[in-house]
């Protein structure tokens, strides 16, 4: 190699790396025989190691000591001091070309995040990098032993990586090899024994060896798995569901939705559009939409959809009921549920009788009738408005259980309900309180009208006739009275005064009305 003494001077250089594949040119600044300064558009895509060939000189084997954005510092690694022929020392210099260059592969291998291994034709590997020792916990001194594909499987099966049942190991094992053999490229994911997931490639080399990729992908697979488990179970549900794109073409449509827009799966992969759903046929309008307004509809139902948010009733040309749900994706797409009310439109008025009845009576439960209580004394108190209250009680009803039956007891209860129901007004409130006791409610009502109603319905009860045991009995009860007044301090205080008032009628002995009277205030102490 000719003598390198310092030189300003600019020369022309080109970095030669990856096999001699790829290039950069540079300009050469302060070249000396141990080092030199080089120059390019930019630094970062330097290796630490390359070969540097400057116009008629020999190529320099360099170094990255120190670089920045535009330049690198390099030292130049010096050459065997030995003389040899022109020939023999070319073919040296593109041996350690080579050897560097494998040097820098197996290093950048080493490096990769991926687990890799390259095998030869006989499926035996002559490289098997960090990632894929750290990832199946293979000791140094195996992996660097040049070992076969099938030892490294029995590698795996013996330390329990996979998660495969132990009697279908060695099923597993033999398929695997058969699949390395055969280079086939399709990916295969093995599940691991601690839960996570590499996807495996097998990739044919020219030479007959191949080349294993081994991929963490865990996450991915997990959200894979997760999409079609969701998707599985949306396919499933009662309900319609119907996925929009922000086109308004639907991306997903299940079981019930096909069959209720009359879709094929076919057409439903080819992402329709919801302006030829909503269009077919008046398939679904707004419950009691007039005749003449149903070719409006498809438009003003895609509107409604183009707008965002919003629950909308449906009705089918079958006269069923369908509340839409329609909700706002990130993507700009939508969602729509449609879920069939229809039962529950027609259980609606039953499910608030069975919530606010007695079972027995048909009579407002004691629930219900303390939350209408409750909203009469607002009213009372804003307005200050007349309500009364009246509490009744069957006489003797233990008696009568007792010597007839609890049969008897409910018939008689049953007929005193019956009593309330006729014998109060139409604005008035009957309630069953529980057991034997009931509650009338008379809104605008002042204490004198609600002993008229309250006569009304004891006469009634007596004139009730039970029949038991081939015997006749009647029945009567004993009620209190009582009006609202700005002393009390709410419900409770009305319906203790009422209560009072029904005990008093008890006292005196039962079959009449007794109204609540307050106490007088305490007289002053005399002077």
């Amino acid at each position: 190699m000719p003598h390198l003494v310092s030189e300003r001077t600019l020369l022309s250089g080109k970095i030669f790396f990856n096999f001699g594949q790829s290039s950069i040119d540079c300009v050469v600044r302060r070249l000396t025989e141990e080092a030199a300064t080089l120059e390019m558009e930019s630094g970062l895509g330097v290796p630490e190691q390359f070969q540097l060939r400057i116009a008629g000189r020999d190529v320099l084997t360099c170094r990255v000591i120190w670089r920045s954005d535009r330049q690198v510092g390099v030292a130049i690694e010096q050459p065997d001091s030995v003389e040899h022929p022109a020939g023999e020392e070319r073919g040296r210099s593109s041996d350690a070309l080579m050897r560097g260059q494998m040097l820098a592969l197996r290093a950048a291998l080493d490096f990769v995040p991926l687990g890799i291994v390259l095998l030869d034709a006989d499926l035996r590997a002559r490289l098997i990098n960090r990632a894929f020792r750290q990832m199946w916990l293979l000791p140094d001194e195996v992996a660097n032993s040049y070992p076969s594909f099938v030892t490294l499987m029995h590698h795996g099966r013996d330390t329990l990586a996979y998660e495969i049942p132990p009697a279908e190991l060695e099923a597993y094992v033999a398929g695997r090899v058969r699949h390395v053999q055969a280079g086939d490229a399709s990916p295969l994911d093995l599940r691991r024994s601690g839960g996570d997931v590499v996807r495996m490639q097998c990739t044919p080399l020219p030479d007959g060896g191949r080349m294993l990729t081994y991929t963490p992908v865990t996450d991915i697979v997990r959200a894979s798995d997760e999409l079609k488990l969701l998707r599985d179970a949306l396919e499933n549900v009662e309900d319609g569901v119907l996925l929009l794109d922000h086109d308004l073409n639907a991306s997903f449509m299940n079981r019930r939705m096909r069959r209720f827009w009359e879709v094929s799966e076919q057409e439903a992969a080819s992402r329709p559009a919801y302006s030829s759903l909503v269009s077919r046929a008046q398939r679904a309008s707004a419950p009691n939409i007039p005749a003449n307004e149903l070719t409006r509809f498809p438009a003003r139902r895609l509107a409604e959809v183009k707008a965002g948010d919003h629950v909308r009733d449906l009705q089918t040309p079958d006269g069923r009921r369908i509340r839409a749900h329609c909700t706002t994706m990130a993507n700009g797409g939508r969602m729509l549920t449609y879920v069939d009310i229809t039962d529950l439109t027609n259980k609606a008025a039953m499910l608030e009788r069975l919530a606010t009845t007695d079972p027995l009576t048909g009579l407002y439960n004691r629930r219900h009738f303390l939350g209408a209580l409750d909203a009469e004394w607002s009213r009372f108190q804003r307005y200050y408005r007349s309500v009364s209250v009246l509490m009744l009680d069957i006489d003797h009803f233990k008696s009568v259980n007792d010597r007839y039956g609890h049969a008897v007891g409910d018939e008689a209860i049953k007929a005193v309900a019956a009593a309330c129901n006729e014998g109060k007004r139409k604005s008035d409130l009957v309630g069953r309180l529980g057991g034997e006791e009931f509650a009338v409610l008379l809104p605008e009502t002042s204490l004198s009208r609600a002993w008229l109603v309250a006569e009304r319905i004891r006469k009634r009860a007596m004139a009730i006739l039970l029949n038991a045991h081939q015997a006749q009995f009647g029945v009567t009860v004993s009620i209190g009275i009582a009006e609202a007044t700005v002393s009390m301090s709410g419900i409770d205080a009305l319906m203790a005064a009422a209560d009072h008032a029904l005990y008093q009628a008890k006292a005196e002995g039962r079959n009449r009305c007794v109204a609540f009277v307050p106490a007088p205030p305490a007289s002053k102490a005399a002077e």
